[in-house]
C-alpha cells in the first residue's frame, strides 16, 4: 500500500511571501519552510549514508543555503 502524501498544501501566494520572507532572514518563515518540507527531508535522509539526524541537519542547511542564494 502506498504511503499517504503527507505535504501541506499552501496556496502559491502563501509560498512566495514565506520565500520572499526567509531570503530577508526572517527566522519564523524559516521554520515554517522547513516543517513544510520536513517530510520530504525524513523520506531523502533515508538515502544518505549517515546517522539520521546528521543528514536530515545536512539536508536543512543546504535548502536554507539555497533559498538564501535564491535559488542559484
Amino acid at each position: 500500500m502506498e504511503a499517504k502524501n503527507d505535504s501541506a498544501i499552501i496556496p502559491d501566494r502563501e509560498f512566495l511571501a514565506m520565500l520572499h520572507a526567509a531570503r530577508k532572514d526572517d527566522e519564523a518563515a524559516k521554520l515554517q519552510l522547513i516543517e513544510l518540507f520536513k517530510g520530504d527531508i525524513i523520506s531523502l535522509s533515508r538515502y544518505i549514508h549517515l546517522p539520521q539526524e546528521d543528514a536530515v541537519a545536512e539536508i536543512v542547511m543546504e535548502l536554507l543555503e539555497y533559498i538564501k542564494d535564491g535559488g542559484e
